[in-house]
């Protein structure tokens, strides 16, 4: 086991989940970040931690799975040390079924997760539960699986740094790196890597989102229209979001988020008088090869990289926190040979 300071670079969901597993196996850990907590995609407000479709199954897959399941526990935990909720539910998701063709697909689909899932949750094609809360659907079914959650992301990282600071970790503006140092920087730490490669190693793309003033906290998620829409714990619903590779400000909102205002209050009847609290838009990381890029830094020993989550941040970042620090701790690499630094360099 590491005795040295650890310390970690980035105070986003990945580093901060990092350093509390660290923590809760009794690493001494510094976390580092100029911008504060959340500063960056992990203070967005949309946190749909949504599976994957259970079939052409890969490690990519089975380890989200995983992730998902261990997420109950991992914020039980972080909200009890902290007393701060981290807006975390597993209420599951519903999504409409559009015609002939889907509906064998997600029957076949049922099949496919009872064999992939098995006891853990269920993939349900159902007539719809509720008119209200579900897209239009000349076919009247919807898909509802029960491993889908929420989590608030900015809250949660709030919750996670409060646990942290409980049990000794405080968030510094600055600090050296030591001699073991992981860099879980998200979009500025690919800028740095590409800026030292002769190939891009990852990019931040835009995303933009809107909260709305719509309170159903016990609702599941909904997924409609390439849409996410996640009523939280606090009478919020948020909504979201693009996908831009091209932007002019990555910080501004604009009529793309008009657009989607206008699709979710024409697919969902309850939202349409809901008002606007707040309008969201940032960058994501995202990798070259699409997945988390986990492990040891090429050519910098004692160096690692926790970077990419991109979309999937919130939902791998319990199962991404412990296999770090299985690498770290115990030196056993349990890391996904797809997640690894050099599928992406």
């Amino acid at each position: 086991m590491a005795t040295d300071k650890i310390t970690v670079r980035g105070a986003g969901i990945f580093g901060l989940s990092i350093a509390w597993v660290l923590r809760q196996r009794g690493a001494n850990v510094q976390v580092i970040d100029p911008n504060g907590v959340a500063a960056g995609a992990s203070g967005g407000i949309v946190g749909a931690l949504a599976p994957h479709v259970p079939e052409n199954w890969n490690p990519k897959k089975q380890f989200q799975l995983e992730s998902l399941l261990m997420a109950e526990g991992f914020w039980r935990e972080v909200q009890d040390v902290s007393g701060m909720s981290p807006g975390y539910a597993r209420n599951g998701r519903v999504q409409p079924v559009a015609n002939v063709a889907a509906l064998d697909l997600a029957r076949a689909r049922a099949e496919t997760a009872n064999d992939l899932w098995g006891d853990a949750a269920t993939w349900v094609v159902r007539n719809i539960q509720d008119q209200n809360w579900c897209a239009p659907s000349v076919m009247g079914v919807e898909i509802y699986d029960s491993l889908s959650g929420r989590i608030h992301p900015k809250q949660s990282c709030i919750a996670l740094a409060a646990a942290l600071a409980a049990r000794g970790v405080p968030v510094l503006a600055d600090g050296p790196d030591t001699s073991i140092t992981i860099h879980a920087t998200g979009v500025a730490g690919l800028e740095a890597l590409n800026a030292n490669h002769t190939r891009m190693v990852g990019a931040g793309i835009k995303g933009q989102a809107v909260l709305l003033d719509f309170a159903m906290p016990d609702a599941p998620q909904l997924f409609a229209d390439t849409l996410h829409i996640i009523p939280h714990g606090d009478g919020t619903t948020a909504i979201g979001s693009t996908t831009e590779r091209e932007y002019i400000d990555p910080y501004d909102t604009d009529g793309q988020l008009d657009d989607i205002l206008v699709r979710v209050r024409t697919a969902i009847p309850a939202l349409r008088d809901a008002r606007v609290l707040a309008r969201w838009a940032g960058l994501r990381p995202r990798s070259r090869s699409r997945a988390p890029m986990l492990g040891p830094w090429p050519d910098r020993p004692g160096h690692f990289i926790a970077n990419g989550g991109f979309k999937i941040g919130f939902g791998m970042a319990p199962k991404v926190a412990h296999v770090m620090a299985d690498l770290i701790l115990e030196g056993r690499d349990t890391i996904p040979k797809g997640f690894d630094v050099a599928a992406s360099f």
